[in-house]
């Protein structure tokens, strides 16, 4: 009986020892992992944010480009590391408000509305619910509500602001034209950029010998009729702000400027590249590459918008159109004979 109560025990250890060592069942506690060695590097976190360009235009899609491009100096990678959703509000403030409450409700990480209607969307939808904000391609953000001030933002949003040299423009203007006395303006007048840009234009007019003849518009069906009425005017010229409205409807105003030999004069090189005499030129790809380093920065825990001054990009050059310039009969004025020529830069 000893030997048989020996082989009985011997089985039943022998048989712990297997169960010991078989796969735990579920709902059992699973081994410690082995702990991760002090060269190992932990999981690299990505993120999801969501762009609104306000309309389709060659400025705006630079500034886009050069927003992705600015993430990607910065190591944040669409596919790899990074997810964009972006959306084009068509020139509407209905869309961008939708699109901008949706991405609010999705739980980006981070919003950049490209241009001032845009900005203000974004801004409206992610400040109670604290999502952060940068934007781009905003001339007054300050006028626009969206920061307090450049330096010292005090909300969800900061980012770039792209301030054109008027005066640049309006010296630019009276060489090419020494014998002009009135041009004319469009401008939208719901954009605070453009109601900022015109006080300050025709602030500066009289030292110039200018005077300014404004018509604003509120849609885009207003556009042709407003340039029509300022070459019913007898304005010498037309000059474009950033007026999102307006340049999204340049070639209605460039026709109208075309019939009646009048030039018109942009306010970045792809409006000169399109049929603009000349321009005092901001470089929107470099807007948008600063507006992507910015908004790495926030992503990565490294600062707030409401402590991140705007970043204001101001430096400008001038650049023209030949074909244009001959087809009006004008000279290249001296002062502006290292001017880039862009009729052949389509």
């Amino acid at each position: 009986m000893k030997k048989i109560a020996t082989i009985v025990s011997m089985l039943l250890v022998a048989a712990l020892l297997l169960v010991s060592c078989a796969k735990p069942v579920p709902g059992a506690s699973e081994p410690a992992a082995p702990t991760q060695s002090a060269d190992a590097s932990p999981a690299e976190e990505s993120y999801k944010i969501g762009v609104i360009q306000y309309a389709t235009h060659p400025s705006l899609d630079n500034c886009y480009n050069g927003f992705v491009q600015g993430l990607k100096e910065e190591g944040l990678v669409e596919g790899e590391n990074l997810t964009i959703d972006f959306q084009n509000a068509q020139g509407e403030v209905s869309n961008a408000d939708l699109q901008a409450k949706n991405m609010v409700t999705s739980k980006y990480d981070l919003l950049c509305g490209i241009a001032t209607p845009a900005a203000m969307s974004c801004y409206s939808a992610a400040k109670e619910e604290g999502v952060p904000v940068i934007f781009s391609a905003v001339s007054d953000p300050v006028a626009a509500g969206i920061v307090q001030t450049l330096e010292k933002p005090g909300s969800v949003a900061s980012g770039t602001a792209d301030s054109l040299n008027l005066e640049g423009q309006m010296k630019m203007i009276r060489a090419f034209l020494p014998e002009a006395k009135k041009i004319g303006i469009i401008y939208t007048t719901s954009e605070p950029n453009s109601v900022t840009h015109l006080e300050k234009f025709k602030a500066l007019a009289p030292n110039y010998g200018f005077e300014i003849e404004a018509v604003g518009v509120t849609n885009a069906s207003e556009v042709g009729t407003a340039a029509q009425t300022l070459i019913t005017n007898g304005v010498d010229c037309i000059n474009n702000f950033t007026d999102n409205n307006v340049v999204d409807n340049l070639s209605v105003v460039l026709h109208a400027a075309n019939e009646a030999k009048i030039p018109v004069f942009g306010s970045e090189e792809e409006q000169v590249k399109n049929g603009c005499l000349a321009s005092e030129s901001l470089d929107y790809v470099e807007l948008g590459k600063e507006t992507g380093r910015m908004a790495a920065k926030v992503l990565r825990g490294e600062a707030k918008p409401e402590d991140m001054a705007v970043s204001v990009i101001a430096a400008s050059t001038p650049v023209y159109n030949k074909t244009v310039l001959d087809a009006l009969g004008l000279t290249l004025p001296a002062d502006y004979a290292a001017a880039a020529d862009l009729s052949s830069a389509q």
